[in-house]
Formats: C-alpha cells, structure tokens, sequence
C-alpha cells in the first residue's frame, strides 16, 4: 500500500515490537567495524551496499517489497526492504530514533515522500550519525544537499492543475528533503519575470518554475534585466517542475515531465552550466534557453494556443492540419555556421561526451565562446554582442541567402521540445553552438509524415531532407508575409527580422546528470575518440 505523502512508518509490512535489551542498537555490525551495516530495531539491520540501502530484519518472514525502483526482488524468508541511493532524501538521529526519508515509488511514473523509522540507543550515538553522514554522502555526491529554493507556481500553466500538482507531487519531496522554500503563485503574465528581476539571488540556489517552458523564459529574461545580469545568470539555478504543455526543459534536465519524477531529479541533481541566445528584433534584446522557429513548427505551436486543453497533442495536431497545404516561408538567412555536415556534427557530439563524462578534462568549448568575465564584469549587464544587432550592417563575411522554399527555420538548445519531439538529437548543453534544423516546405505529404514520425522516433537527424548543422549566430528576414508566427522558447514575438547569437555557459541550470537526457544522434558512440 502507498504511503500518503510523509508518512512515517516503522519500515513497510514489518513487526514494530523491539527485540531483548541485549541486542545491540546503533553498532556498526561489522566485526571490521565498518560503518557500512548498523543494527536497529533490535536485531534488524540498515546496510549501504552499491547504489542501495538494503534493510534485513530476520525475524520477519514475509515477502520481500522494495522501496525504490523496482527490480531489486528478494526472497520471501528474507523479509529485505531495499531503497535505491537515489531516492534516500534525508537522514537524521534524533535521541534515540533514526529516521530516513525517501521516496517511494508508487507507480512507474510517480514517487512520493516516505519515512522508516526505527529506534536505536542514544549511548551509542556518533556511531550512528557517522553512518548517517556516510549515507547522506553517498546518496547526493557531487549534488548540493537542502537547496534553498524559490518557487514560482503558474496555476495557468497549460491544461492546468500546476498548483495541485506542486503541492501534493513534489511539495512534500522538497520538504523531506529539508529544502528551504519561498513559494509565490504568479497571477499575470510577466510577474516571473519582475520577480526574478528582483530576487535575491545570495538568498536561492534555484528558481523553480512550475508551469510550462514560458516561466523558465521569464525568469531568464528576469535575470537579464538585472544590472549584474551576468552574475545573477551565473549565480543562480533556472529549475524546473513540468505543469505545462510541452514540457522541454524537464525532459530535457531531468529525462520526464511527470512533475514528481522531475522534482526528486531536482532534489538530486547538479547545477551545470547552459548556453544562452541574445534575440535582437527591433530596438529589444532577449534571451531564449531553448529554441526558435519561423514556419510550420512556429504555426502548430502558436497557432494552437486555443487547444491548450490538448497538452502536448495540440502540436502534433497542428503539424498534421498544415503539412497539407506544402506552405513555404520565404525569408533572407544569414547564419554563422561553426559545423556544416551531419558527420561533422555527430563527431563533436561524441567529442564533447567523452570529455565532458572525463573527471579530468575540462568542458568542452566553442572557440568563439565568450570570454568568462572578472568580477567586475560579472556586475555589469549582458554581455557585449559579437555581431551586434539586428538593425546593424550585416556583420562582415556574412552573406544574405534568399530561401524560397523555407518551410521549417528551426533553432534549438536543448534536444527534445516536447514529450515525443526530438528535434535536435546532437543538441549539449554548454558547448558555445546552437543547432538549426531547416526543410523546404514543398516537399509531398508522404515525406512530411515521414519527418513527423523521424521526430518523434528520434531518427530525424538522419533523414536527407533535413539540414542539419551547428552554428553560433544568424540573421532572418521574413519576405512576402504580412504577418505570421515566430516563436522564441514557444513564446510570440513580432513578425519581424531578428538577429540572434550565443553566450557559452551564460546561465545556470539543475541537471539529472551534469547533460542532456537525450540519446544524442543515432551511431554517435561508434567513432573513434582521439586522445
């Protein structure tokens, strides 16, 4: 039976009588002393094996459960209760009581806040806590334990329901996990925006958004607004808490948007640095964490606002009621290209991953990346723009090349835009490079599904009617359209020329992992990797 959200019990199906007094309570048990196995409860015993906490109580003999991620079955005599690392959330002795919180995982898609409970003897104390450090260490590692979080919360945000879902989802988890919090419910749109602006960015690790991808923009942009715009982007975390339609930035950081799932990867992940994008269009200057589109991807998300009851399937509805009308964007694109072919770029791709999976090497970088400012410089504005902007000359070796047949300019920073849309396969997080993805719009509606069904299989990468290269910078005109949809990380902006380049390692997200959660393009792990 699921426990309801911080409950305590005495471990699951276990007796809660406490055995003789000449048990030992608390011991390591271990004739070595090792502090991986203590005794508690009497004879029961809490030991930290490889990836696990294993808990035995020999005098139980019912069948096994675990606690965690299925598939650590025991058997039935054994009456073993196992949770994974990665799910223990806190632990603390208390007098003469220890207690770890964990979350148990209820369903496949979802994990809740949980507690064992058990006694142990007060004399024997700072063995116990030593245990309990040890513990603790080995399920965060490198992460950061108790983050002080502040939590904005969109009750809007998509098909709604974002506050129900913060609350009962991953409220309790935060708590568990003894994380500080400052929760706010926004009530217009720009309130993120004004409250990052604002923040103090010494008081949080993290800006937590629950809502769709629109929040996260804001408080980017919040962050931007700042006079140390540059220190504030690099000082505090953009998280996430999936309540929206697409969802990019959770699958994206922490492999689900299922907002439970999302805020145990949050409680347990890393700060890690992410590339930025200045947009310049008319005299503004923004900045988008995930992707820009002009033509039919902009039209089936924008144009589909109205469907937001839909979720996620008012995309792919909206691509399949205009991939009938072989419509083309006609436009004037100037791009910075850094990667021009499919195996240059999956080459980076597994470059990049060695390096970034090595301890020693450093991360990878783009060699037009910015220069990481002095602290003087870090309480300044945004950086300096390397192009300049959209209403400057065209920047020098930059050529305007008129594309007629445009019918998806596509420009992503992360690799999933959606649940089931993996646009950019060889997407990273802070190698200095943005990926575009561009196809003629007047191909036949058998090769436009074929697309469809390559971006949701993850295969899109690889069909030669896509293009597919790395680049730092770009500039596009709109032509023989009065107005129409361009959308920056799934936002409306004016139907306008805009000019956009990169800022490597600019801000600072909470990751699973330290990257993406992505496959990456398919074979990229079969090259070889150069010394």
């Amino acid at each position: 039976m699921a426990n309801t959200p911080g409950q305590t019990n005495a471990a699951p199906a276990m007796t809660d009588s406490v055995s003789e007094s000449s048990q030992l309570y608390g011991k390591p048990a271990s004739q070595t002393g090792s502090l991986d196995t203590i005794k508690v409860d009497g004879n029961k015993s809490l030991t930290l094996a490889a990836e696990k906490l294993v808990l035995n109580d020999p005098t139980a003999k019912k069948a096994n459960r675990t606690c965690g991620f299925a598939g650590f079955g025991a058997s039935a005599a054994s009456a073993t209760h196992i949770i994974p690392l990665y799910n223990v959330l806190w632990a603390e002795q208390t007098n003469e009581t220890l207690v770890i919180d964990y979350a148990k995982q209820v369903t496949k898609n979802r994990v809740q806040a949980a507690k064992w409970t058990f006694g142990i003897n007060g004399a024997d104390g700072p063995d116990v806590q030593a245990w309990v450090d040890t513990l603790l260490t080995k399920a965060y590692g490198p992460a950061k334990r108790c983050k002080r979080a502040k939590v904005l919360v969109n009750p809007h945000a998509g098909p709604g329901g974002a506050e129900k879902k913060w609350r009962v989802d991953c409220e309790p988890l935060f708590k568990a996990a003894r994380m500080p919090m400052d929760v706010e419910l926004t009530t217009f749109s720009g309130q993120a925006l004004e409250k990052a602006r604002d923040v103090d960015i010494d008081a949080f690790d993290t800006i937590v958004t629950c809502s769709g991808d629109g929040l996260a923009h804001e408080v980017f942009n919040g962050l931007a607004q700042r006079p140390d715009a540059v220190r504030a982007l690099r000082k505090i975390a953009v998280s996430h808490i999936p309540c929206g339609s697409g969802n990019a930035m959770s699958i994206n950081l922490y492999g689900s948007y299922r907002p439970s799932i999302a805020a145990l990867a949050l409680i347990k992940g890393v700060e890690t640095p992410m590339d930025l994008i200045s947009i310049t269009q008319g005299d503004r200057r923004t900045l988008s964490f995930l992707s820009q589109a002009l033509g039919i991807v902009a039209e089936s998300d924008l144009g589909t606002e109205h469907l937001r009851w839909m979720g996620g399937a008012r995309f792919t509805w909206g691509y399949l009621v205009r991939i009938f009308e072989k419509k083309c964007y006609p436009c004037d694109l100037a791009v910075k290209v850094e990667i021009e072919d499919k195996p240059g770029v999956r080459e980076h791709y597994r470059q990049y991953t060695h390096k970034a999976s090595s301890t020693t090497a450093e991360t990878p970088r783009a060699e037009n990346a910015d220069a990481v400012p002095n602290e003087d410089a870090e309480r300044q504005g945004l950086p300096p723009l390397k192009y300049g902007t959209i209403n400057d000359d065209l920047p020098e070796g930059w050529e305007l090349i008129p594309q007629d047949k445009m019918g998806n300019f596509y420009c992503g920073n992360m690799a999933f835009m959606a649940p089931d849309a993996h646009f950019f396969s060889a997407a990273l997080p802070n190698d200095g490079l943005m990926d575009l993805v561009c196809i003629n719009g007047d191909m036949s509606v058998s090769a436009q599904m074929n697309l469809l069904l390559g971006v949701e299989s993850g295969k899109l990468f690889d069909n030669s009617l896509v293009s597919y290269r790395k680049i730092s910078a770009y500039r596009i005109i709109p032509r023989n359209q009065k107005d129409g949809y361009i959308s920056i990380d799934g936002e409306k902006v004016p139907f306008e020329p805009f000019q956009a380049e990169i800022h490597h390692g600019l801000g600072r997200v909470i990751s699973k992992r330290g990257q993406y959660e992505g496959p990456g393009p398919a074979g990229w792990e079969k090259g070889r990797i150069e010394a």
